[in-house]
């Protein structure tokens, strides 16, 4: 029986081509969009789910004191101190390390020499997290300070097929690290990212750093004792800071590292979500694509209803119950469904690459898995069942005489499942157009936003080998070159903010400036010039022209503002138990998200804080010629490392990848739908020509033009889509005022947005009815009447 029903189907495919053909690249598309998506959700669902101590791992946040001025905040940069004293003092706690943001590191072994990423971290590390070493021990490989732990792709790069363990390597020139073990390449899963680890003594001023309670350039995390109870624990820590620093107005919390990638969002202390509201969006779209697509093959089975009436009539006549009529209409949608389910693979096969590089993924699928053909059997049987199920009930209910008879009626009502299926379709596909717009205005509106320095011309290179032995020559020649025409030592990038501080005291302050989180930076002169700041009062910090400028400082205005100075030039602040001297005022720039509002910010004089050198390229040269000149000069005075310039405005511009990235994709989700929709549209307006041939021919011989039976046949979808504009016009306002309310720097909703995307959701209706609707008119009246 099962056997007879595959045969039918596959009779009824052959049999109406068209009709088949519509629904196959309909659902071919849907799924194929679904899958993507699919795939895409269970990659970020799995973020750091891997880990075999998963469920005693946390991170160490800091957040602000309670203050009737401002919302509580929450960051995750530590205090080196805070780690080794949490487990001296509770022995809930088993272990921590410390990470080191991802330092680039030179690597010199025979005549290679290669750049690579890495961390310092504390031995821990190996034995906390679940990043297996194919070579070494975990619970050693990061015993000694000239420790090195590779990962398996930098360990060929440098040792080619040589077994690496115990070998020597040299590191920035100035040490040599041994081998201690080969890790697997990370999965793409995890927050981390690196493709090194050393131990993170070996930093410069560790020793320093790690008893600094109102330092934080670390993130900490811990593995807690099975059982712990984490809210009881979080109160008994949450005043360390204060015990050793009664300056610091803040408190410490841990946080559970399965939960980081997706719920690490905090408003006013409290967690408010997070990445996780995007999965939940995406799995959201991923069943909308999918029930557009499913929605055409309701509207197009139902559609042929009149054809497939005497057929549910003849059957019934010759004994088929209604439970056979809908298990063999099932069958046809799951047929199709099954042929467009191995048609999507392949297209998402084919497709994966460019969805990997725009969600900066690297996702693929694991045919050898079969939970992975479990998933995609009922994935294939689900959206047959979906598409098929009304289509099936709806035709197995025809009464057998008055079908046979010739008295049955298709459904043209004022409002019918199949106009309220195509208004669903238009309205989801409205949303997703209006959602593209706001995102891409959105993502202008920032980028147009004065960022308070001249980025362009603008290039920075990491300080590393002889840079700083040899910066005053390197300085020189790269002006007198006529390479650029101002160089500066900077902590290190333009475009990063690497450390938070609270707890500076100066005149006049009260009980709330204590909680004021201050951005700080270090630079050994030339700041303004080099950057191109506005210059409010005050002077720049140079400590070779003044080296008093080592005790020195700059504000920025919203520091000025902060604190509540009236003349701040000449005024002293206690950092770190020093006292700094302000000696100049610099206008508002964007150091952290362009979306957010400028951080008060502080930057210090220093001469051994500089991690970064930017120089501003000379106008009059192009940039070839200057790039050519300063590799040269580079290789002169720093020889044992490549020359690595990046430009400013290229990592400037690297702020707005997530936001292009979401533009992009509901741009493709909108052309999804539409295409979708459109081919639902197409299938309908042909269906409609073909059984109103004999009216259409009959209003031309009474004398009807051509525009006036093509305005009649549009009409009706036409009236459908604006409705789909009213329902979809509150939805995508809501939707998209909730997304913006994310950013507090951004545009406002205007009506013509929403005009825009109406004018083209009917111009794209029209376009399409049209074609149909044309053909119909221009058919010879004759032919139409006598063939019918």
């Amino acid at each position: 029986m099962i056997k007879n029903y595959f045969k039918i189907a596959w009779r009824s495919l052959l049999k109406n081509k068209a009709f088949s053909s519509i629904n196959l690249i309909g659902l071919t598309i849907g799924m194929a969009g679904a899958l993507l998506i699919f795939a895409w959700v269970q990659n970020e669902l799995s973020y750091d789910q891997f880990h075999t101590n998963k469920a005693s791992l946390y991170k160490l946040w800091n957040k602000s004191l309670k203050n009737a001025n401002n919302p509580i905040s929450c960051w995750d940069v530590t205090t080196g101190a805070a780690g080794p004293a949490l487990q001296q003092q509770f022995p809930e706690v088993k272990a921590f390390t410390r990470v080191y943001w991802p330092t680039n590191r030179l690597f010199n072994y025979g005549n290679q020499a290669i750049t690579a990423d890495g961390l310092d971290v504390d031995k821990p590390f190996l034995t906390m997290f679940s990043f297996p070493l194919l070579e070494g021990n975990p619970n050693h490989a990061l015993d000694g300070i000239d420790d090195v732990v590779l990962t398996k792709k930098l360990a060929k790069k440098i040792f080619g097929d040589a077994d690496p363990i115990n070998k020597m390597v040299r590191i920035n020139t100035d040490k040599s690290y041994k081998v201690t073990g080969v890790m697997a390449d990370l999965p793409n899963n995890t927050q981390f990212d690196f493709e090194y680890l050393v131990s993170i003594e070996g930093l410069q001023d560790f020793e320093y750093q790690e008893k600094q309670w109102n330092n934080n350039s670390f993130n900490t995390y811990l593995q807690l004792q099975p059982g712990t109870n984490i809210d009881k624990f979080n109160s008994k820590i949450k005043n360390i800071l204060l015990q050793h620093d009664t300056s610091i107005a803040a408190q410490v919390f841990l946080y559970p590292v399965s939960r980081l990638h997706l719920y690490a969002n905090f408003e006013n202390g409290k967690e408010a979500g997070g990445h996780i509201e995007t999965v939940h969006l995406m799995e959201v779209i991923a069943g909308l694509i999918l029930l557009i697509a499913c929605i055409n093959f309701m509207n197009m089975s139902t559609a042929r209803s009149e054809k497939r009436a005497k057929e549910v009539g003849v059957r019934k006549v010759i004994g088929a119950s209604r439970s056979l009529i809908i298990k063999q209409f099932l069958i046809e949608s799951i047929l199709i469904s099954a042929i467009a389910g191995l048609l999507a693979l392949i297209i998402v096969q084919l497709c994966l690459p460019a969805f990997n590089q725009l969600t900066d993924k690297n996702l693929f699928i694991a045919f050898s898995n079969p939970k992975l053909w479990f998933f995609l059997i009922g994935f294939v049987f689900l959206t047959g069942i979906l598409a098929g199920s009304y289509p099936a009930f709806f035709l197995s209910a025809f009464r057998p005489v008055q079908v046979l008879k010739g008295g049955f009626k298709p459904h043209n009502g004022l409002i019918s499942p199949r106009k309220l299926l195509v208004v669903i379709q238009f309205t989801v596909a409205m949303v997703f157009m209006v959602s593209t717009l706001i995102i891409y205005k959105q993502i202008k509106y920032a980028q147009d936003r004065n960022t308070g320095y001249a980025k362009n011309g603008l290039v920075e290179q990491p300080i590393n080998g002889d840079i700083n032995k040899n910066y005053v020559a390197l300085k020189n020649e790269l002006i007198n070159s006529g390479v650029a025409t101002a160089v500066c030592k900077t902590s290190w990038s333009i475009t990063i903010d690497g450390s938070q501080t609270a707890g500076f005291n100066w005149g006049n302050m009260d009980q709330s400036h204590t909680q004021i989180q201050f951005s700080r930076y270090g630079t050994t002169g030339d700041f303004v010039k080099t950057f191109r700041f506005k210059l409010v009062a005050g002077r720049d910090i140079d400590v070779n022209q003044y080296p008093s400028d080592t005790a020195a400082m700059l504000l920025n205005e919203a520091s000025v503002k902060a604190m509540g100075l009236k003349d701040p030039i000449g005024q002293t602040i206690i950092a770190g138990g020093k006292k700094v001297t302000i000696i100049g005022i610099i206008g508002d720039f964007i150091l952290r998200s362009p979306y957010e509002p400028i951080v008060p910010m502080m930057i210090f004089g220093t001469k051994t804080w500089a991690y970064s050198l930017a120089f501003r390229l000379n106008p009059a040269n192009s940039v070839s010629t200057n790039l050519a000149l300063a590799a040269s000069i580079f290789k002169k005075y720093n020889p044992a490392y490549p020359f690595q310039y990046k430009f400013v405005d290229e990592e400037y511009n690297e702020k707005f990848q997530d936001e292009v990235r979401q533009g992009t994709l509901a741009a493709l989700f909108a052309g999804l739908t539409i295409v979708i929709s459109c081919l639902g549209l197409f299938g309908l307006a042909a269906y409609m020509a073909e059984s109103r041939s004999k009216e259409i021919g009959i209003r031309k011989v009474l004398g009807a033009s051509v525009n006036s039976i093509v305005r009649l046949l549009t009409k009706e979808f036409v009236t459908l889509v604006i409705i789909a504009i009213v329902i979809a016009t509150p939805i995508g306002w809501y939707a998209m005022n909730k997304w913006l309310q994310g950013y507090s720097y951004r545009i406002s909703i205007t009506w013509l947005t929403f005009a825009v995307t109406a004018a083209t959701a009917i111009f794209i209706a029209v376009l399409t009815v049209s074609s149909q609707a044309l053909k119909a008119a221009l058919t010879n009246p004759v032919k139409s009447i006598k063939t019918e």
